[in-house]
């Protein structure tokens, strides 16, 4: 039975079979597999491994892991000095299953299960490249048009965008209000049935390439609270009045392309509307948890490349005539951060669990993106060290690792906003 369906899940890409993610109702976890666990495994990046992956997401993982190697790592440090990955590589993506993944197969992604997506998550943090937008278009954009969507917009925007032919993104920050969404000051007022938008955004990740952009906009000034008064906005490209500003130079995610968005007097039919009049917050209240998850899974997939890469450089390093792999406080180290990693791994694997099952809060999924980009950052510091000078120089790996680690505290809601969430559960009458 499992050979029948995994033939099914087969498709051709580029003259090739490339496996589709599996479908939830397809994935057989752990039953009869005996799976190691991250501590026991040979690496840390290993397929095969982890008992919430079965057998037929290790073959889709082998197909995402070697579109990685041979369309992405080639052609990196040539994005980076552009500050944007190519459009060609997003129609690739496409082609190979990579994008949509967790959206029904009836609004048109691929109907695959949140561990197939999460493991193409992971499958881009182990190659070290973070130029591609793709998980914030897969599983931060449209899952709000397929949750929220009418079924006019589902039809328009999401076949194209698993297509990989129309790349989405989401316009929350502005240059005075960031982890304060209430703060925004984005306008969308009527105009007979039409809204005319105005204001600007910032840090928005696809922003340059972005052929459509959900706009959260303040669309009720005299309601009860700015809770109650913010609404979502689907706004395309080439839209009279929308104007895409410079690319931002950042520390890190230099091949990442960041850019400022502004809106001028933008007529936007009613039809742009995404979901219900002044009912934004809620969604993204439902839709934070999948962005900070996603958070955690990245921070603590980058934190096991990033112990990989320094394990095999400490045991090929020579220093007082043996290798720095030999040397008792390295050795201490290792063991810290390895203990570290597979911790906070066995904890992120739970909480992909209890999303797959619908059963992530806020206050856990906080806890997931505050610890594991706190450890991502520690392991990259440590990790630099364990390299010496080498670990400072660009064309290293952990280099470009290390600065990439130090906006993930910060974006999805700062680190100090997941306290201030995680307390707020903790002392509230239940």
């Amino acid at each position: 039975m499992a050979s029948r369906l995994l033939r099914g899940s087969l498709r051709l890409w580029g003259g090739r079979c490339a496996p589709c993610p599996p479908h939830s109702a397809r994935c057989f976890h752990s039953g009869g597999e005996e799976r190691l666990e991250t501590p026991a495994a040979k690496k840390l990046t290993d397929i095969g491994i982890r008992r919430i992956f079965s057998s037929e997401h290790d073959i889709f993982r082998e197909s995402a892991r070697k579109f990685f190697q041979e369309e992405v790592v080639p052609y990196h440090a040539e994005w980076e000095k552009a500050g944007e990955v190519s459009r060609e590589l997003w129609e690739k993506a496409g082609k190979q299953g990579l994008l949509g993944i967790n959206i029904a197969e009836h609004h048109g992604g691929l109907g695959g299960d949140l561990y197939s997506t999460a493991l193409v998550w992971e499958e881009q943090a182990y190659s070290n490249c973070t130029g591609p937008g793709f998980s914030l278009h897969s599983d931060i954009v449209m899952p709000y048009i397929a949750n929220y969507g009418s079924e006019e917009q589902i039809k328009h925007f999401i076949p194209q965008m698993t297509a990989g032919k129309c790349i989405g993104a989401i316009a929350m920050t502005e240059p005075g209000a960031g982890s304060d969404l209430q703060g925004i000051r984005t306008t969308a007022k009527k105009d007979g049935s039409d809204w005319i938008l105005n204001g600007s955004k910032v840090f928005i990740t696809n922003g340059w390439l972005s052929d459509v952009v959900i706009v959260v906009a303040v669309t009720n000034r005299e309601a009860r609270s700015p809770a109650h008064g913010i609404s979502l906005f689907l706004v395309e490209n080439g839209m009279k009045g929308f104007i895409k500003g410079r690319k931002l130079h950042k520390m890190g995610l230099k091949a990442q392309d960041t850019a400022e968005l502004f809106f001028e007097d933008v007529r936007l039919p009613a039809s742009a509307l995404l979901g219900e009049e002044n009912k934004g917050f809620y969604y993204l209240m439902q839709e934070l948890p999948q962005e900070r998850l996603l958070i955690a899974e990245i921070a603590i997939s980058a934190s096991e490349f990033m112990f990989e890469e320094t394990r095999e450089y400490v045991k090929q390093r020579k220093a007082f005539g043996k290798t720095v792999a030999h040397i008792q406080t390295v050795q201490h180290k290792l063991a810290e951060l390895k203990t570290h990693i597979c911790v906070t791994r066995a904890f992120v694997d739970s909480c992909l669990q209890l999303h797959a099952a619908k059963r992530l809060d806020s206050a856990t999924a906080s806890m997931a993106k505050y610890w594991a980009s706190e450890l991502q950052n520690s392991v990259a510091y440590d990790c630099v060290q364990l390299h010496g000078g080498w670990g400072y120089m660009w064309e290293y790996p952990i280099a470009r690792a290390y600065v990439d680690a130090r906006v993930q505290p910060i974006y999805g809601g700062t680190n100090e906003i997941m306290k201030e969430l995680i307390a707020r559960d903790i002392v509230r009458d239940k």
